[in-house]
């Protein structure tokens, strides 16, 4: 399974696909970090748009450094300009990003979703979808279990029913809070012999 990077929270109708981080050099060239699966592709969607909808800019990607893209943004002409837009949150409509492939999903598509343990009990609702750098993983809130981190893998999530608004969860070893528990007491009674 895969996810295709995108914000978490945004406003209905519309994906975050970037935020301005900074200004570089002195012609209104701003820093951009993406959230799209190719990082170049914050442009490739139309003109972004601000969080009530209004249109923003149009963006022209100019080049790469380190984590960000370097980006031009029509009507910005100097770094006071850029330096002004630091912070900004680029959105795009919905309806603008391609469909994902199969088994490929947008975080703003699974944020929301209810969590469900295989068999039916409520585990809470995705609250948001994570990369750490060793997978994506999402957090689940609002349940019996309180916070729990599940790796948005087959293993772990093998279901996923974007329609039904609902994810399935398998009670893997040491996923859940009780699990823990029970490990304990494990250790305990193998002590006590």
């Amino acid at each position: 399974m895969a996810v295709r990077r995108t914000g978490t929270a945004d406003p209905p109708g519309l994906v975050c696909v970037g935020v301005v981080s900074g200004a570089r050099g002195l012609k209104g060239d701003v820093r951009v970090r993406s959230f799209t699966a190719e990082p170049e592709d914050v442009a490739a969607y139309g003109p972004v748009v601000e969080e009530m909808g209004a249109p923003l800019f149009d963006l022209t990607v100019v080049g790469t450094h380190k984590n960000d893209v370097i980006v031009r943004i029509d009507g910005v002409a100097d770094r006071t300009q850029a330096e002004a837009l630091k912070g900004t949150r680029l959105y795009v409509p919905r309806k603008a990003l391609p469909e994902p492939d199969t088994e490929e999903y947008y975080h703003v598509d699974l944020v929301g979703l209810d969590a469900e343990i295989i068999g039916g009990e409520t585990l809470g609702t995705v609250k948001a979808v994570h990369d750490f750098g060793a997978g994506d993983v999402l957090e689940i809130d609002g349940g019996p279990e309180g916070p729990v981190m599940v790796p948005f893998t087959r293993a772990a999530v093998p279901e996923v029913d974007i329609a039904g608004g609902r994810v399935v969860i398998a009670p893997i070893p040491g996923l859940l809070g009780n699990d823990a528990e029970d490990d304990n007491k494990e250790d305990e009674e193998k002590d006590t012999r």
